[in-house]
């Protein structure tokens, strides 16, 4: 009986501080979990991996096991996921790591990083590389346990007013864009912006911003950049491959048990592949749309991606030399993407070029 008034009384994120979930949780025939998202509902690709996540958790659970989904501002801002998971405000997040590489630069490790790994490479770095060792072992010190929940695929390189043509119209180019993206930006001679996504458009509207990085062609046609940006420049170079991830934390995940544990790993699998096929299937029915009102579809000019992969190894290296997370988790990363891509050469990259040249 006092066991049950404590619970009632003090919420799991009590429990949890007391130190006394494990006994607890155990004991309980149903649990409920809350999952704050750093994404709107209007993201329904990347905000939907988090419900069907939840949706597989109480299916395999007979509903024992709820998971309530919450977006962002709900509960946490955006921005504030990890430090409520880490406090156990929530139990856990679903989120974009490299959204909080001004905590340590390590956690863009985790989505993605200029010319990185692709979705693919992703996935086997996560799963079958020291990928979800090195990153646990990184998120640990601050209370998190992750899971990869998604991927959207190689995005596109954003929206532009005028097109780039050399590395000269890199000098001063205003361009909404954060993260190492924007780092590397600067290095070039442009000027990166941190802009809400609701101000994106009004701010390209009125030239406030020159360009604007968002996604790829189906969350892209949502918003009508190309109204204001016609330009549509390819490949974001900055994003290979991002991963998105599910933070749980690690009292909260500890507490559960080995079945519970089990179905959480299963249901994040699922929602993970789910999302990027869902990319994949929407996508060339966007691009067509945008290419139909208006939108011009232009590869980076070499000589730009040429600069932005100088300037990114370079940062890189110092990072190396300054962050001991950084360069124990890099050097494994770019070791296995330096295997990786001596494979896809041969095979994956010869085979995609020769695909995409036949007209069907």
């Amino acid at each position: 009986m006092q066991r049950r008034r404590f619970i009632h009384h003090s919420g799991l994120a009590g429990v949890l501080a007391a130190g006394a979930a494990p006994a607890i949780v155990h004991a309980q025939t149903k649990l409920r979990w809350r999952l704050a998202s750093s994404f709107p509902k209007s993201l329904d690709t990347i905000y939907g991996a988090a419900e069907v996540f939840a949706k597989k958790v109480g299916e395999m659970t007979g509903g024992k096991f709820h998971i309530s989904v919450h977006p962002a501002g709900e509960l946490l801002p955006p921005l504030g996921v990890v430090d409520g998971v880490q406090a156990a405000t929530v139990e856990m997040a679903h989120t974009v790591p490299y959204y909080f590489f001004g905590k340590d630069e390590t956690f863009a490790i985790g989505a993605a990083i200029p010319f990185g790994l692709n979705s693919r490479q992703m996935s086997a770095w996560t799963f079958h590389g020291n990928g979800l060792k090195l990153m646990r072992e990184f998120y640990a010190q601050y209370d998190i346990i992750n899971f990869a929940g998604g991927n959207s695929g190689v995005q596109m390189g954003g929206w532009y007013r005028k097109e780039i043509k050399s590395l000269a119209d890199m000098q001063g180019l205003k361009m909404r864009i954060g993260g190492f993206a924007g780092r590397v930006i600067e290095r070039m001679g442009g000027v990166s912006q941190s802009i809400p996504g609701g101000e994106v458009y009004q701010a390209l509207e009125k030239g406030t911003i020159d360009a604007a990085e968002w996604i790829g062609p189906y969350d892209d046609l949502k918003f009508g950049f190309h109204r204001v940006a016609p330009v549509y420049h390819y490949p974001g170079w900055w994003e290979g491959g991002p991963q998105i991830d599910f933070f749980i934390n690690v009292r909260a995940f500890a507490a559960l048990s080995a079945e519970y544990k089990a179905i959480i790993e299963a249901a994040a699998s699922v929602a993970h592949v789910d999302m990027q096929a869902k990319y994949d299937a929407r996508n060339p029915a966007a691009l067509k749309a945008l290419v139909a009102a208006g939108a011009k579809v232009v590869p980076f000019p070499k000589p730009v991606l040429d600069e932005a992969f100088k300037q990114s190894m370079s940062l890189y290296d110092e990072l190396s030399a300054t962050n001991p997370n950084w360069k124990k988790v890099y050097a494994d990363y770019a070791a296995f993407r330096r295997e990786q891509n001596l494979w896809f050469r041969f095979a994956e990259a010869s085979f995609d070029r020769y695909m995409q040249g036949i007209k069907f």
